[in-house]
């Protein structure tokens, strides 16, 4: 496809042309991803086009394909582009698709992060539902944030952060084939959006939030957008937003702040402020290894101030409160990176430009020392109280408590507290046990002591034996479990009274076989055993006959 090259005077005459008719001049993007503008169609009439570059390997039709809707064809796409032969079309060659030829498909935004009670309320049957991570938002959907706060990541990328007490219904979510471009137009009802929306290509792509009072068209931009009963507020700190009312809106730059006020039957107006600057905040650390810490700014003549707290993998809105002064310490985060946003409140409640902490959290859970009971020791208690020191800052612990060494089975824990003692979760029965203390910090750093022996004293409670089967000359005999028993004691008689056993054996297992002599009666008993001094009385006597 040839390219002929437009003379300068020429150029400057199609320009001053355009915006004597008040049509936008597009500048065009980077050819590695397509760019769209508005450019004269083969009739004559100026229609908004999307120009696609060619890639290694590709070929003209299979572009088509990717992008035409089914109503359009490689033919006619063909004929626009006045293409004799596609077949010469190689890397580098661009094709101009009318923005009404591409391929539109609905695409789900994600749910990157839930914290607290959020509902999605379905557009296809109203049905309500808890919101949760990674859960599709489809077109007509509400999502409805009660105490609860929620990031939702579109399929651009741009990112939607919703506050607590919030009302947002996805109105449209499209992608126009594999161009980048969307239409994405949101309502917000009620309560508060804080937005990152990737930069919208000219000419076909949109974000729009709309609210009872105004609209803001964004085109590429960090804003927060709050809507109530007052009226709606923006705030912009990236990029540039349009809003107002509809069909009249203005350009808000960065560092800006517009109000619409709620109609009361006459024409609403537009006020625009510029923010308070943002706080200027003392550094911290990269990395904090120790919590809390306190985080200060420069004193100004403000006294009132806004502080959010963001997880930055998932978007996660951690925190959001109202702070006087000029210092806050930082606690309870779990490790990981967040970005904290201090921002000066106005007279009127409205947050100023914020100003952005990164840190990284990364904590060290230290083993703890163990207190009492002392290892080895014995209580007459099946509540004993457990206690320890904590060597580290920031910490969690519980006491765990099991009958074996390894603990593969653990009888009692106790809840995650920043506490030095515990009581265990259930009563324990009299037995021998092991008891350790598992501190926890950040979230997912752990430290466990070593194990101590513990004796609770009292007996075990006697053995029942539950059934006996007769197969030939053998005898099985079976018996319940007993949870703190190591091993079982059984005895055999030839009378009930077990004056004069005849067999006395220590086994492992809540059965045995016997090999007795048909046509005797004998008598069998059991007892339970821990690995300390403590035992159950002999459980009740069973006769055995072998006929």
């Amino acid at each position: 496809m040839t390219e002929h090259p437009i003379p300068p005077f020429l150029k400057a005459f199609l320009v001053l042309a355009l915006l004597a008719l008040g049509m936008p001049v597009c500048a065009e993007l980077s050819i590695t991803r397509g760019s769209a503008t508005t450019m004269a169609s083969p009739a004559g009439n100026t229609v908004p086009e999307w120009i696609y570059t060619l890639k290694p390997g590709e070929s003209f039709a299979e572009v088509a394909k990717d992008l035409l809707a089914a109503t359009h064809s490689a033919g006619r796409l063909r004929q626009y582009n006045h293409i004799e032969n596609s077949a010469t079309l190689g890397e580098g060659d661009r094709v101009r698709v009318p923005l009404s030829w591409l391929k539109r498909q609905p695409n789900p935004a994600r749910v990157t992060s839930v914290s607290g009670n959020v509902q999605l309320i379905s557009g296809i049957d109203g049905r309500k539902k808890a919101l949760t991570e990674d859960a599709l938002v489809r077109v007509g959907d509400e999502v409805l944030s009660g105490a609860g706060a929620a990031t939702i990541t579109l399929a651009d990328g741009s990112e939607v952060r919703l506050s607590p007490d919030s009302r947002l219904i996805f109105n449209r979510l499209t992608q126009y084939g594999k161009s980048g471009m969307v239409d994405t137009r949101l309502r917000l009802n009620r309560g508060e959006i804080h937005t990152r929306v990737k930069p919208v290509i000219e000419g076909g792509a949109r974000f729009e939030i709309e609210t009872p009072s105004a609209v803001a068209a964004v085109r590429g931009t960090a804003f927060a957008l709050k809507a109530g009963a007052h009226g709606t507020h923006l705030q912009v700190t990236e990029g540039v937003v349009d809003f107002g009312t509809p069909n009249k809106t203005q350009r808000i730059p960065a560092g800006y702040s517009a109000t619409v006020a709620s109609s009361n039957g006459r024409q609403n107006k537009l006020n625009i402020r510029k923010m308070p600057p943002a706080p200027q905040i003392n550094p911290l650390p990269k990395v904090l290894t120790q919590l809390p810490t306190e985080m200060t700014w420069e004193k100004g003549p403000a006294t009132h101030y806004r502080l959010d707290v963001f997880e930055t993998e998932s978007g996660r809105w951690i925190e959001s409160r109202k702070i006087n002064g000029n210092q806050f310490d930082i606690s309870r985060l779990d490790n990981g990176q967040y970005e904290i946003q201090l921002a000066v409140l106005g007279q009127n409640g409205m947050a100023g430009m914020p100003g952005i902490l990164p840190i990284e959290v990364d904590l060290q859970a230290r083993t703890a020392t163990l207190l009492q009971p002392e290892n080895g020791g014995s209580v007459n208690d099946d509540m004993p109280e457990f206690r320890w020191t904590l060597n580290g800052e920031n910490e969690v612990a519980r006491v765990e408590i099991a009958e074996d060494e390894a603990f593969r089975n653990l009888v009692a824990t106790s809840e995650w507290a920043p506490e030095t003692s515990a009581l265990p979760s259930r009563p324990l029965s009299a037995g021998q046990y092991y008891w350790r203390v598992v501190t926890e910090a950040g979230g997912n750093s752990v430290a466990t002591t070593q194990p101590r022996k513990l004796i609770v004293n009292g007996t075990l409670p006697p053995v029942r034996i539950i059934s006996i089967n007769y197969v030939d000359r053998q005898v099985r005999v079976f018996w319940e479990k007993v949870d703190t028993a190591a091993n079982y004691r059984m005895q055999l008689a030839e009378e009930p009274g077990f004056n004069n056993v005849i067999k006395e054996a220590t086994l492992p297992d809540t059965t045995a076989a016997l090999r007795l002599i048909p046509g005797r009666r004998y008598f069998v008993r059991l007892k339970a055993l821990s690995d300390g001094p403590l035992q159950s009385r002999w459980g009740p006597g069973r006769e055995l006959y072998l006929e």
